[in-house]
């Protein structure tokens, strides 16, 4: 596999073309976004955050980061490999975004599942600055580990280089240039479907993982007084898009001692939503069997 930078950013202010020089991007009209030394670029104006600190705290992307990489969600990167990978041209440019990449497990296992012959432009985006921090971060410890592993495949003609783009930016208002990819990710996140429809190229794909009816039933048993009923009905294709058949996975996931049951408890929105008490008794657990249970979702956009 080869990487290339992905370069179609916009300015999040009037949507032009951004070009990166001299450790920023900018614009035609002179705006200006400074690469942090953690090397992401924060393009989320301050008139667009509902808060001074949106998105995932410190500590809760660091608990989604000890979880993801012990493997846990592993089957799902399996799935979202398969679907991104499967009809990629060979020795052509496969654009792809994170949207809502937290600290980048999915892209990273993306990059690692690609073959040979596969060109990957890859962009993560997370509205909290912490995600796309340690995004960055993870990338460029990995850079540093793989550094004799590129050399040699250069030395062959392939080139090994695990790096993406780190954004800190908002799905409501993605800065990236209309039509620039061929492949866009939302993890458990929260999807804008006419900001994907814009920026995916035609015959593009969405990939869309959400929770199923007995996704961490378990844990949610210990935390809630009563689970709420599950949403009912078939979902609608979002205008833009052609509907796909969903792809179900499902498995047992046993956690053994509470630090892996409070990072995957930290790394959900149930944390906030749980009362002291199911807090409290989560926390009490030693050992826990709980259900993975989502739908792999594949959207095509029209032409």
């Amino acid at each position: 596999m080869s990487f290339n930078a992905f370069k179609a950013l916009a300015c999040p202010l009037d949507g032009d073309p951004l070009t990166q020089a001299e450790g920023a991007w900018r614009c035609a009209a002179g705006h200006s976004f400074d690469i942090a030394k953690q090397g992401y670029v924060n393009l989320l104006p301050v008139q667009n955050k509902r808060s001074n600190d949106p998105g995932d705290s410190k500590a809760m992307v660091a608990a989604r980061q000890r979880f993801l990489n012990a493997g846990y969600y592993q089957p799902i990167a399996d799935a979202i490999n398969h679907a991104a990978l499967n009809g990629a041209p060979e020795n052509l440019p496969l654009s792809c975004l994170d949207a809502g990449c937290g600290e980048g497990y999915y892209l990273r296992q993306l990059a690692q599942a690609a073959s040979d012959n596969t060109q990957l432009e890859l962009i993560g985006l997370d509205i909290s600055k912490w995600a796309a921090m340690a995004a960055a971060k993870q990338s460029f410890h990995k850079e540093q580990s793989l550094y004799k592993e590129q050399s040699r495949q250069q030395e062959q003609g392939r080139q090994k280089d695990p790096s993406a783009t780190w954004v800190v930016g908002s799905n409501a208002n993605l800065p990236v240039q209309s039509a620039s990819l061929d492949r866009l990710l939302c993890m458990f996140g929260f999807p804008v479907m006419s900001e994907f429809a814009r920026v995916l190229k035609p015959g593009g794909v969405l990939l869309q993982v959400e929770a199923g009816a007995n996704h961490l039933r378990e844990l949610r048993e210990i935390i809630y007084p009563t689970l709420k009923p599950e949403r009912s009905g078939e979902q609608l294709v979002p205008e833009g898009f052609t509907a796909q058949v969903a792809e179900t996975v499902s498995y047992s996931l046993t956690l053994n001692g509470k630090e892996s049951i409070a990072d995957l408890l930290a790394m959900t929105p149930h944390l906030y939503r749980a009362s002291a008490e199911g807090r409290e008794r989560a926390a009490a657990l030693e050992t826990l069997i709980v259900s993975v249970d989502v739908r792999v979702i594949k959207w095509i956009k029209n032409a």
